[in-house]
C-alpha cells in the first residue's frame, strides 16, 4: 500500500523559505533526518546559517546556490490583526511578489532547481458553502481567493524556464505547537468553546505531520505538477469540530459565538476566516496514492493532544 512515507529519494539539497516558521520548522528536520541538505532562504540580518534573500527588493539569488528543490513557504500571517488596507496590502505583496521574484531568480540561475513547491491556500474557493470542490474547481470570490490566484500565478516565471511547479492548497493546520489550533484551546478547556455563528460552515483542515508528508511526497513524485489540495480527506463542519474538540478535551462546547461578534471584533478578518469555508477534496493526493496518517478529525486530535 502507498504509504506517506514514500522510499526515501536519493539526499538532495533543497531551499526552504519561511524555514522558521511552524510547517518549515517541522518538514525541514524531516528532511534533514532523512539525509536531505537543507538551506533556508532567509532575510538580510536573520540569525542562523542559510541565504541570504530580500524578496522586497529584487530577484538576485547567489550564482552559488544549489538546489534540487525549493519549498517556498514564507508570507505575511493572514489571522495576525484585523484586516485593514495596509495589512491587506503586507498580506498580498508577502505572497504575490515575494513568489514573482523568488520564481525569477530562480529561473536566472546557471543551474535552477528542477522543482518549485510554492505554498497556497484552500482560500482560492472563497465560501462554497456545502459544495465539493477539488483541483479542478474553479476560484471562488473574496480577498483570500483573489490573493491565492494571483500568488499561484506568481510562479509563472519559474513554470516558464522548466522548472517543475507546484501549487500546494493548504487547509487548516491542526498542530498545538501553533497556528489555529492553540488559540482553540484555551476557551475549550474552561468549557468556554462552541460553534462559531451558524456552525454549519466546513472547515478543510490537515494534521502537520500529514503537511510534512505531503511536501516529501510532491518531492519524491516528480510526476506531478500544478495544484494539490493539501487536506484531509474527511473535512467537518464548524459545529462538528466544536463537538469533536469538546469532546476530546472533556468539556463542554455549546457557548456559541454569534457572527455579528466575529464581525465587531474582527472585522473582514473574522468573516473570512472563521464564517466562511470550504469543503475540500483532496482529489490530486487521492489519484496518487497518498495515505493519511489522520484522515478523522477526532483521531487526529486524539493524536496531537
Amino acid at each position: 500500500m502507498a504509504s506517506t512515507r514514500p522510499a526515501p529519494a536519493p539526499p538532495q539539497a533543497i531551499a526552504i523559505s519561511g524555514a522558521s516558521g511552524l510547517v518549515g520548522r517541522a518538514l525541514a528536520t524531516a528532511l534533514s533526518s532523512e539525509g536531505h541538505r537543507v538551506v533556508p532562504l532567509v532575510r538580510p540580518g536573520s540569525v542562523g546559517d542559510g541565504v541570504r534573500w530580500n524578496p522586497s527588493e529584487g530577484p538576485a539569488l547567489p550564482d552559488g546556490l544549489v538546489a534540487d528543490a525549493v519549498v517556498h513557504l514564507a508570507g505575511e500571517n493572514i489571522g495576525g490583526g484585523r484586516w485593514t488596507a495596509a495589512r491587506k496590502q503586507r498580506i498580498r505583496d508577502s505572497r504575490v511578489v515575494g513568489t514573482r521574484r523568488l520564481a525569477e531568480a530562480l529561473a536566472a540561475l546557471p543551474a535552477p532547481p528542477r522543482t518549485f513547491i510554492v505554498a497556497s491556500a484552500v482560500g482560492i474557493y472563497g465560501d462554497r458553502g456545502d459544495a465539493w470542490v477539488d483541483e479542478d474547481s474553479p476560484p471562488g470570490t473574496g480577498f483570500l481567493a483573489e490573493v491565492c490566484q494571483a500568488w499561484e500565478a506568481a510562479a509563472q516565471p519559474a513554470c516558464s524556464a522548466g522548472i517543475r511547479v507546484v501549487q500546494v492548497r493548504i487547509g487548516v493546520v491542526m498542530s498545538p505547537e501553533g497556528g489555529a489550533l492553540p488559540r482553540l484551546l484555551w476557551p475549550f478547556r474552561l468549557g468556554l468553546g462552541g460553534p462559531v455563528g451558524t456552525g454549519r460552515q466546513y472547515v478543510s483542515w490537515i494534521a502537520l505531520d500529514d503537511l510534512v508528508g505531503v511536501f516529501r511526497f510532491l518531492l519524491a513524485r516528480t510526476d506531478i505538477a500544478g495544484a494539490v489540495n493539501a487536506v484531509a480527506p474527511h473535512p467537518v463542519t464548524n459545529a462538528d469540530l466544536a463537538r469533536i474538540l469538546g469532546a476530546v478535551l472533556g468539556r463542554p462546547a455549546v457557548l456559541p459565538l454569534p457572527a455579528a461578534a466575529v464581525k465587531l471584533l474582527l472585522g473582514e478578518m473574522g468573516a473570512a476566516l472563521l464564517l466562511s469555508g470550504a469543503l475540500v477534496r483532496p482529489k490530486v493526493l487521492t489519484e496518487a496514492g497518498f495515505v493519511f496518517r489522520h484522515p478523522d478529525l477526532e483521531e487526529a486530535l486524539r493524536a496531537l493532544l
